[in-house]
């Protein structure tokens, strides 16, 4: 008798223990078709460097207040190319392939390379200095197609313009950047055009990876009075690199980026990045709600501060009038 009862509460254990695993496979089940059809965010950078980097952080943070939260009403996979082309288009095809509802692409390597793959998924491009020069878009206010986005177009008129109010004996500026960057060649224009116009010289040094940068800021310290960098992913990889180059040579070295300041660099008239990051997380979530990226305009952004980098001002020998410091964002 004690043994037919011992017999029965073990059968009575298992079948317990039985009913709760199929319970919980049937809710694990359940969790795992519910993440099927939660919408699919791909965000693809180009490369990891401050300015890319506070974009991706503030649009995620922007997405998260506006709603949108990974992994629980949104699914969002972030890959980084680390400075490669293969990789991006890779990385590009492999969002294409995996059916994603939605492709950011930050900075326009990147960009080109998701539009190169897909018309029919929505892309949202953040940090496209230039996105109808660069082929991503037919117009600013009628992007058309499946693609929109947000602009960090600089002046290099404008941040020429501080550099001769800071440095006034500046008479040949050295250009650094990357000639297969669509957007830094498109700066890089607008600097000789103002040259030209100003009786200013520009000599180029241009680099493919940002293993050559060092050395071209190097053979720019010879030649040039400033060196003028635009918002070149190659080169503010390499930032902390180029500022070393420039104190050493005393050079004031004028960037594209409020990061690249922070980075070393020695002063900028630019965007601030957490706003280009906040905005293009607005596209992406009218997108999200229905939108069709090809209707909403190319977002730019046209509040630009002075930024100012006070330790390099003072490792390079310059004293800053005192004018543009009171208006400058000092690092």
């Amino acid at each position: 008798m004690k043994g037919f009862k011992r017999k029965k509460f073990f059968s009575l254990l298992l079948t317990v223990f039985l009913l709760v695993a199929v319970i919980s496979a049937g809710c694990a089940g359940d969790a795992g078709e519910e993440s099927k059809d939660l919408p699919k965010i791909g965000i693809i950078q180009i490369v990891e460097h401050p300015s890319l980097n506070t974009i991706r952080e503030e649009m995620l943070a922007e997405l998260e207040a506006s709603g949108y939260k990974d992994g629980e009403n949104v699914i969002i996979d972030y890959q980084s190319a680390q400075g490669d082309a293969t990789n991006l288009k890779t990385i590009s095809q492999k969002f294409v392939a995996d059916g994603y509802d939605l492709i950011i692409a930050i900075a326009t390597p990147s960009a080109q390379a998701v539009v190169g793959e897909t018309k029919d998924i929505p892309i949202i491009f953040s940090a496209c200095t230039d996105p109808v020069g660069s082929g991503l878009v037919a117009s600013m206010e009628k992007p058309g197609g499946n693609v929109t986005g947000t602009s960090d177009a600089v002046s290099a008129e404008k941040i020429m313009g501080l550099a001769l109010e800071i440095t006034p004996n500046i008479k040949t500026v050295g250009a650094l950047y990357n000639a297969g960057e669509a957007n830094s060649v498109s700066v890089i224009n607008d600097l000789k055009a103002f040259a030209a116009a100003n009786g200013l010289t520009v000599v180029e040094a241009t680099v493919t990876n940002s293993s050559e940068v060092q050395q071209a800021a190097a053979s720019l310290a010879d030649k040039a009075d400033a060196v003028f960098i635009p918002i070149d992913n190659t080169v503010a990889s390499a930032m902390p690199i180029v500022a070393q180059v420039a104190k050493e040579a005393k050079l004031p070295v004028y960037v594209g980026a409020d990061s690249m300041v922070a980075d070393g660099g020695f002063a900028t008239y630019g965007i601030n990045y957490k706003i280009l990051g906040r905005k293009t997380a607005h596209l992406a979530a009218q997108v999200l709600e229905g939108a069709n990226p090809g209707d909403l305009p190319v977002v730019t952004i046209e509040e630009v501060e002075i930024y100012i980098n006070q330790e390099t001002a003072e490792a390079i020998g310059i004293d800053i009038p005192q004018a543009i410091l009171e208006q400058a964002n000092i690092f």
